[in-house]
């Protein structure tokens, strides 16, 4: 005798099934947010491979090896310093991020309606634990959208127990940190941070996002280094317009000012829908 349809997992896990399953990370999300009153988030985006500071200092110790403080003159017997000073570049970002999400959930925290707006990652390591670890230490929830992934993907120790998902579908993990995200913070990050935050500008520039979502693209010497916006302006792939999307920041007091002063002007006390 066969089971029911819905308690047969071989069914499920099938390709005939593949519409349900998809429901299933719409609907499942939905039940357990709305259990928690998420409605606002604050997204954070960035690499997974942003080592901790303390992690760094151990190892170097280990390796009795010396912090570099400035770049040396290019010699392959010098890649191993240089790649040290990136590391250590990129902790600082760890930090930055760790040290906006606890300041953004402290502002929140004041809100004096009740409103709050939770930090959501992709729920993995490095930057994504950075912003679930500072919203923590402010004594917030934060959200986990983490996905599964054969390498560097799992969730971090911060994330509110309630609030760790786990997705298969990487559109469906996109789709829920865009749903009720009120600002986005890009934080130093590879292919999926790229494609995160390229996606978000994509919608915004056709006219698929309504709401408008301040969009800080963070840390100067990274971004100016990795992607060039003149250089797509001046071959016409691009408006001038469109840089005007996002702002670039490289201070926790730059973004957390600005985003504070936009969240206020545009979300608090604001009425909110759960449907798009």
């Amino acid at each position: 005798m066969f089971p029911k349809a819905y308690e047969n997992l071989d069914f499920l896990h099938s390709s005939d099934a593949r519409v349900i399953r998809i429901l299933a990370e719409y609907l499942e999300p939905l039940r357990r947010l709305r259990r928690c009153k998420i409605r606002d988030t604050i997204v954070f985006f960035g690499s997974a491979r942003a080592p901790k500071l303390a992690d760094l200092q151990l190892q170097e110790k280990e390796d009795s090896e010396s912090v570099p403080q400035s770049f040396p003159e290019e010699d392959k017997a010098d890649e191993k310093p240089r790649a040290l000073l990136y590391q250590y570049r990129l902790a600082q970002y760890y930090e930055e991020a760790r040290e906006l999400a606890k300041r953004l959930t402290e502002w929140s925290q004041s809100l004096a309606n009740g409103q709050r707006f939770v930090i959501c990652s992709g729920g993995g390591p490095g930057i994504m634990e950075a912003a679930n670890r500072g919203a923590q230490e402010a004594g917030g929830q934060s959200i986990g959208f983490n996905i599964s992934l054969p390498m560097e993907q799992y969730p971090n120790p911060f994330i509110s127990s309630k609030l760790s998902f786990e997705f298969h579908y990487f559109f469906m993990r996109k789709f829920w940190f865009i749903y009720l995200a009120k600002a986005l913070i890009v934080f130093p990050g590879g292919f999926g941070t790229l494609d995160e935050f390229f996606e978000v500008l994509t919608l915004i520039q056709t006219q698929k996002l309504q709401k408008q979502v301040p969009i800080v693209l963070y840390g100067n010497e990274y971004w100016h280094e990795v992607l060039n916006f003149d250089n797509m302006i001046k071959w016409g792939t691009i408006s001038r317009d469109d840089v005007a999307l996002f702002k670039f920041a490289d201070s926790v007091e730059e973004a957390f000012v600005y985003l504070k002063t936009e969240l206020e002007k545009r979300f608090v006390n604001k009425r909110r829908f759960w449907y798009l």
